[in-house]
């Protein structure tokens, strides 16, 4: 039985249900009740757990609202204030409480009695906590939460002008679709203009966040923070060994796909050569795609679509329409990317992007609402930490939901030549993102592999990564300055370290559970669902299981599920 999308609000019954965290003092006699609470039986654990579910739950859910608000509006310096108050006055003293509760736990001659089945995972994850937790890193964490975040400010107020009017790079993004080569040229190098005004104030902001992580690695007795970071992430299924081996599948059986789908569109546009801001373009004669007309009319179709594939689906975004949470439209002094951030109190989560009547903006709708909806199963778990759900699989969701809608985006394209158009689109993205994924993960190794690198160091090497992973099909001559910086636009590196691979792994998986939905639909969705309710009570290759996936990444399962989507992009033309 499916949840209901008319998702309540947890009740509260450790706190007050009008209270409202404003500053340490006030949270902090809830943190010390449970600190000094006995636990002398199973069901007092189990309370406990209750009370401290419920008390991380209020906690985040007002973190997340902080930097909702701030990456909504950069310009506003009260939202900056609010989310660096939380950082630097608020989560520092929470942490050493956390690590004071998680011993707690694991010390109790009770929680031995706790539902393996259901525990195993979360205990797992606890016992990684201790093991990492030192109280010199409290302030490191406090800095690098401030810091991340400047990178949404540099970025946020980035805009260019065309043909006499401002633009964000988002909206500008628009203008590669043009069938004026000049115009695209024109836009291409004005955008990679822009960025390179803020090389030097990112290269530093970088430079800072790669040495304040090192440290913290250090603190914690590790060589760097690679090794560090896998740990924390809790990869426990996987590890560099195997991230090598999904870099060396990608050379081997995408790289060659990828060129064959840019020669492709090298002569369906009838050049002598590709270059970059011919990529997105369309023959002479044929219209860009214009899947929607503003964020409205983008979450009306969305809905239209997600009704087809599950009425639940669309019930999900109805509801947090309900809400307010959405924000969907680019503008100035707006943090850049997209995301979905669950919210643990409430439930239904906020969907935050930068769309540009686009086609690539239904793409990431999808991939939002896919996230949505497992915010949605998993919220029914019994304790927020159950919610904590590993990222390939929570990229899972996304990703094969943009795979599933795929077969419904009438709502979006009446005419079936555009939705023909549409489908290619969305299944060579499919392919061409693996080399992105290979690049941005394997520079990460490098650069937490060598934290005192120079700046010359750090573009040699993301040059030579570049190099290796890039077809010969796009001509890329002359553009030396602005490929040296092509990194700084993936907001990841700076923001969520190493958190790039999930989206390779997770689209072996959708696409994956987009062939079982060939197969038989119904199916398909049952296992999606019954994986996404478990949340993360299960290991990675548990969940990957209760899909009816395997978890897998090794080259001959690689060139499978390639093989499998270019016979479909084959099929339609």
């Amino acid at each position: 039985m499916l949840p209901s999308a008319d998702i309540q609000k947890l009740p509260r019954h450790f706190l007050p249900a009008d209270f409202v965290v404003t500053d340490w003092p006030s949270l902090a006699p809830y943190f010390q009740a449970l600190q000094d609470r006995p636990l002398d039986s199973l069901e007092a654990l189990e309370q406990w757990l209750k009370d401290l579910s419920e008390l991380e739950a209020v906690v985040s859910e007002d973190a997340c609202w902080r930097q909702i608000r701030m990456t909504c509006d950069t310009t506003d310096p009260a939202l900056e204030a609010a989310f660096n108050f939380f950082c630097l006055e608020i989560q520092p003293q929470l942490q050493p409480f956390a690590d004071a509760l998680n011993k707690k736990l694991v010390a109790c001659p009770f929680t031995a009695s706790l539902d393996p089945a259901l525990y195993h995972t979360y205990l797992r994850s606890v016992r990684k906590s201790i093991e990492l937790f030192r109280e010199a890193n409290i302030p490191l964490q406090a800095e690098l939460s401030v810091l991340q975040q400047q990178y949404g400010s540099i970025a946020g107020k980035m805009t260019i002008e065309v043909e006499g009017r401002e633009y964000t790079l988002q909206q500008a993004a628009q203008f590669l679709e043009n069938p004026d080569r000049a115009l695209r040229e024109s836009v291409y190098r004005k955008i990679q203009e822009r960025r390179l005004q803020d090389e030097a104030p990112l290269d530093e902001l970088f430079s800072t966040l790669v040495t304040k992580r090192h440290e913290m690695a250090v603190n914690a007795g590790f060589e760097n923070y690679r090794d560090y970071k896998f740990k924390e992430l809790g990869r426990f299924d996987y590890g560099p060994e195997d991230c090598f081996q999904f870099h060396a599948a990608v050379k081997e059986h995408v790289l060659p796909l990828v060129g064959d789908i840019y020669r492709r569109k090298q002569a369906d546009l009838g050049l002598d050569s590709l270059r970059p801001w011919d990529t997105e373009a369309e023959p002479a004669g044929i219209p860009p795609l214009k899947p929607f007309t503003n964020g409205e009319d983008l979450y009306e179709k969305s809905v239209a679509c997600f009704d087809q594939v599950h009425p639940f689906f669309a019930d999900c975004l109805r509801k947090m329409k309900d809400m307010g949470h959405f924000d969907l439209e680019s503008r100035k002094g707006k943090a850049p990317g997209g995301y979905n951030c669950p919210l643990a109190e409430s439930g239904a989560p906020f969907i935050f992007m930068n769309a540009a009547s686009q086609m690539s903006d239904v793409t990431t709708m999808v991939h939002e609402g896919g996230h949505a909806v497992h915010s949605f199963l998993a919220h029914p778990l019994p304790l927020s930490a159950f919610k904590e759900y590993p990222m390939e699989v929570a990229e899972v969701a996304s990703m094969a939901m943009e795979l599933f809608s795929m077969h419904h985006w009438e709502s979006f394209f009446s005419d079936p030549a555009q939705l023909r158009r549409a489908k290619i689109h969305q299944l060579e993205r499919t392919i061409t993102i693996f080399p992105w994924i290979a690049i941005i993960d394997r520079f990460q190794h490098w650069v937490y592999l060598h934290p005192q690198h120079s700046l010359a160091e750090r573009k040699a090497a993301w040059m030579h990564i570049l190099q290796e992973f890039s077809t010969e099909a796009i001509d890329y001559t002359g553009l030396e300055k602005f490929r040296g910086i092509g990194w700084q636009r993936q907001l990841h590196l700076f923001e969520v370290p190493f958190y790039y691979i999930e989206y390779g792994i997770a689209q072996l998986g959708a696409i994956g559970l987009w062939k079982q939905y060939k197969e038989n639909p119904a199916k398909a969705l049952d296992n999606y669902m019954q994986a996404l309710q478990l949340g993360g009570t299960k290991t990675l290759p548990e969940l990957y299981a209760a899909a009816g996936l395997e978890f897998d990444l090794s080259p001959a399962h690689i060139k499978t599920l390639m093989d499998f989507v270019k016979a479909e992009m084959d099929q339609l033309g």
